[in-house]
């Protein structure tokens, strides 16, 4: 266990506390209990933020990309220095087991490392001339201060990815990272400081998020966005951007699907899905959900994925033993419940979980819906929990159009032991990740965004931080 620390903002190089301001709890999901009071920041503090995010950003964009990087970096080590404090923060706020944050924070502190290196990268090119006397060349430039967004169930990772991106591109940041998980994004703040940012460069606040997300995208200091979320609140938030015609990045919903073809073996394919479905309590937006698998072997399939998920430790993350923690808040708990019970209305089989355990904090049960139908809610709404939902597929043909049935597009995952299957629904699948045969849909160094209702860009690798980056055509004559 590790000690809560007293929560703040992070305004213009100061960490504001909660005296005068509205303020919020902050749960443990484990126990339900209050880990401690977050303050909430005010108009006036926004108008601060932006004012200071301004002010630095003309600093920050004129440094050498060499001594940005380097800033970065020194955060990326001071993150890795405080892993493990970070780690039982993650733990604390979100309730996945200490090895999963432990994990994470290697990962954060990786996207750092990515960004400081890329960041030297961001090559302009010379185009050739129709007259001599004249030098055409194409540069990359800072695009300006950046307002961030980012949820509760990556809290190390995603306000990393998004921080390290824009700071890496030249730009500042004003950010809003989830109130459910505030210490663990406060930390990464403490690591930039520590390191040397400059005051300004980065701002942290929390509070009402529609008031947040209006005068963050309504004030024309602000010229891009990036958030990570549901795709009806990207959609609110993107309205509000082009309105002022901000650049923005959205990493929006998923509902990933999973095609199992009758190549495989069975078995060996259930017990690796079951730790990727189940990570951090199925609350990922790439979790492994619409599971299709060829009609050969699919009983088989869920036979063993239901027998696995029911035999998965739940409970408090920082016990050794636990292999999946407790969900988020209680409403994940009353949305996974709706699942389930629109699913035994229409006698589809519940063969794993469907319930919730333990007599405190908001713990449920590794869920398997087994031989779903196309209408039932787990087959059309992402469940963002713990709960997998099974069918079969008989055709190539099939499997396409059960994968592509839904309007959203961010991670798919097929696995076969045929490259000729392979190589045809990677090119068929409509998503912005397709995964063969293993689950990292992710890394620092790739892009990752969606396609159709789950995002507009990408985050990660090159096109990540060509993002937070604008073009400037420059046409010079010389005599």
């Amino acid at each position: 266990m590790v000690d809560y620390p007293a929560l703040k903002l992070f305004i213009d190089g100061n960490w504001r506390a909660g005296e005068g301001r509205d303020t919020g709890a902050v749960l443990n999901p484990a126990t339900g209990l209050v880990l401690g009071e977050l303050p909430h920041a005010s108009e006036a503090d926004l108008d601060e933020a932006l004012a200071s995010s301004a002010r630095a950003h003309e600093q920050w964009r004129k440094m050498s990309a060499v001594d940005r990087g380097r800033i970065l970096q020194r955060a990326s080590a001071l993150i890795l220095e405080r892993a493990e404090h970070i780690a039982g923060l993650i733990t604390l706020e979100l309730g996945k087991p200490i090895a999963e944050s432990r994990g994470e924070v290697e990962t954060a502190a990786g996207m750092f490392v990515w960004n400081a290196e890329e960041g030297r990268r961001a090559y302009g090119r010379v185009i050739p001339s129709r007259n001599r006397a004249v030098q055409q060349i194409a540069v990359r430039e800072p695009l300006g201060p950046i307002a961030a967004f980012a949820p509760w169930n990556a809290p190390a990772i995603t306000p990393a990815r998004k921080i390290s991106s824009a700071l890496a591109a030249g730009c500042s940041v004003i950010i809003k990272p989830a109130e459910e998980t505030p210490a663990t994004a406060l930390a990464i703040a403490a690591a930039l400081i520590d390191a040397g940012l400059p005051p300004g460069a980065l701002n942290m606040v929390f509070g009402d998020p529609a008031m947040i997300s209006r005068k963050l995208l309504n004030s024309p200091i602000t010229r891009g966005l990036t958030f990570t979320g549901s795709t009806q609140v990207g959609k609110q938030l993107g309205a509000l951007a082009v309105q002022t015609m901000k650049k923005m990045t959205l990493e929006l919903g998923g509902h990933a699907p999973v095609l199992v073809f009758g190549d495989v073996d069975p078995e060996a394919a259930a017990a690796s899905a079951v730790s990727a479905k189940f990570r951090n309590s199925g609350q990922v937006c790439i979790s492994p959900t619409r599971f299709f698998v060829h009609e050969s072997i699919h009983d088989r399939f869920a036979a063993k994925l239901s027998e696995l998920a029911n035999k998965i430790a739940v409970g408090d993350g920082f016990e050794a033993t636990t292999k999946m923690g407790p969900l988020a808040h209680a409403r994940r708990i009353e949305s996974i419940e709706r699942f389930v019970e629109d699913a035994r209305a229409r006698n589809i089989a519940v063969s794993a979980g469907g319930e919730r355990c333990g007599n405190q904090g908001f713990f449920y049960r590794p869920t398997v819906l087994s031989n779903v139908d196309e209408d039932c809610m787990a087959s059309n709404v992402e469940p963002f929990g713990p709960l997998a939902a099974t069918a079969p597929f008989s055709s190539m043909d099939d499997a396409v159009r059960l994968a592509n049935r839904l309007p959203f597009g961010l991670a798919s995952y097929v696995m076969t032991n045929d490259m000729r299957n392979a190589s045809a629904i990677t090119e068929a699948i409509q998503s912005g990740n397709v995964v063969v045969n293993h689950w990292q849909a992710s890394q620092p160094e790739t892009p990752f965004g969606g396609y159709k209702d789950s995002g507009i860009g990408s985050e990660g690798g090159i096109e990540g931080l060509q993002e937070f980056q604008t073009i400037k055509y420059i046409s010079q004559f010389a005599a």
